[in-house]
């Protein structure tokens, strides 16, 4: 079973309908047995970092997530998903994030001359942990919509990175923990290779 958050986050259902099309049994929920009982937890995201800690937060999701992340589920966050993960942004200064991973949320250099938010396609350059992209090349190109990136603290956990106004770490990897600033759901073969990728993975070993 996979898990998608129910947090009321915009990008829920064309999630579901990717992963419905490669054969998954999907379920949306915020009911903290599910999502401990489930095979593949994903956290999806659109919107701003602030407003959607305070979803996770007033449907007490953030130690839920926490307990299903340390359990060694196979865990994906998408877009906005992979920014709560981190410490804090800058677009919300003064709200946690879940620190499930060390690092921050930036916002573009607006003085590079490119249109924020970027929206639209752009490549990947993968490095270290390459399991989400196995059988896809490198340079292939996904779909992104986003005015903040990561910036890992470790970055032997970024899984590829991009380009535009700053260099971008658009995939992060550490144990079970996976995470892309882009939108697999809408980036074509490309994206659903990724799920499938990330489907395939199997339950690891609990975080001490």
């Amino acid at each position: 079973m996979i898990a998608i958050i129910d947090y009321d986050a915009g990008n829920i259902k064309s999630v579901e309908k990717a992963l419905v099309s490669l054969g998954g049994e999907v379920v949306i929920t915020r009911d903290p047995a599910v999502l401990k009982r489930a095979d593949h937890v994903i956290l999806p995201g659109v919107g701003s970092f602030g407003d959607c800690m305070e979803k996770l937060n007033r449907y007490e999701l953030v130690e839920v997530i926490k307990e299903v992340a340390a359990s060694g589920t196979p865990f994906l966050g998408i877009c906005l998903g992979q920014q709560l993960l981190f410490e804090d942004s800058e677009e919300t200064p003064g709200v946690p994030g879940l620190g499930i991973l060390k690092g921050h949320v930036l916002r573009f250099d607006g003085d590079k001359g490119l249109k924020i938010p970027q929206i639209g396609w752009n490549f990947l350059t993968f490095c270290h942990d390459k399991r989400l992209f196995e059988g896809i090349e490198d340079g292939a190109y996904v779909y992104f919509v986003h005015s903040f990136y990561v910036k890992a603290e470790d970055e032997t956990v970024v899984s590829a990175v991009s380009e535009y106004a700053n260099t971008m770490h658009a995939s992060v990897a550490k144990g079970n923990i996976f995470a892309c600033q882009f939108h697999p759901e809408k980036s074509g073969r490309v994206g659903l290779q990724i799920l499938k990728n990330f489907l395939s993975l199997k339950k690891e070993a609990p975080v001490c």
